[in-house]
């Protein structure tokens, strides 16, 4: 099906690397250092919907970068009625940074697609993730050896489904739009920011959300073997 083409471009949170996991884990050593007797999977039920909303909102430049990482602490302890000083909620953002990239799991599958993928194309990423701490997930993952290029929304100046890092990507990448796949979790960072750039796309549907949309979708990433 898409067996043509050269370049396939994944995003990273979510996609290869398992950002809800891996935050529980940072989470919980977080807490036990500070001392916190709070719910672990309270706290997850309520964190991980508020930071995929605040992360919506920073794709399309609607909050900053320090609002998103504030708010979506905040909401939180808002909701769960624990008392937190907004100095104490700065702290655990800057711990939750430093601990995150230390956690390192990854999606199932994901080193068997990458060693079926590596020697028929060439692998790159796109992130609308910070540097740094992408930076450090993919070499603590070591995954960073598969990957020609790593495009991230600092370097682009833009963040997906901005055409401006599609159009970086492929740039730094080397590849025309025809013969380049872009792979992601986000239907509409991902999907719908590749598609209107002008590249096909896979959608990476874990959790089997229905979408209104024709597109091609996998529910697990060793069902990519069967189309690449």
């Amino acid at each position: 099906m898409f067996k043509h083409k050269k370049h396939l471009f994944f995003d990273l949170d979510h996609t290869l690397w398992d950002f809800d996991k891996n935050s529980g884990f940072a989470f919980d050593a977080i807490f036990k250092n500070q001392g916190f007797d709070i719910s672990l999977e309270e706290f997850l039920n309520i964190y991980i919907p508020r930071n995929q909303h605040y992360w919506k909102l920073y794709q399309v430049n609607q909050i900053s970068h320090q609002d998103l990482r504030y708010y979506r602490l905040k909401d939180v302890f808002v909701a769960l009625n624990f008392e937190v000083s907004d100095e104490i909620i700065h702290k655990l953002s800057d711990d939750y940074i430093e601990y995150l990239p230390e956690y390192n799991h990854l999606f199932d599958g994901a080193i068997e697609l990458l060693d079926y993928l590596k020697p028929n194309y060439q692998l790159h990423i796109i992130t609308n993730g910070f540097s740094e701490v992408q930076d450090k997930k993919l070499h603590n993952s070591n995954i960073g050896h598969y990957f020609e290029t790593i495009t991230n929304s600092e370097l682009a100046g833009q963040k997906k489904p901005n055409p401006i890092i599609f159009d970086y990507a492929l740039g730094i990448a080397k590849a025309s739009k025809e013969e380049s796949i872009m792979i992601g979790d986000s239907f509409e960072a991902d999907v719908l920011g590749a598609l209107d750039f002008g590249i096909d796309a896979i959608f990476f549907n874990e959790h089997k959300t229905e979408i209104n949309h024709d597109v091609y979708q996998v529910n697990h990433l060793l069902e990519l073997k069967n189309i690449l």
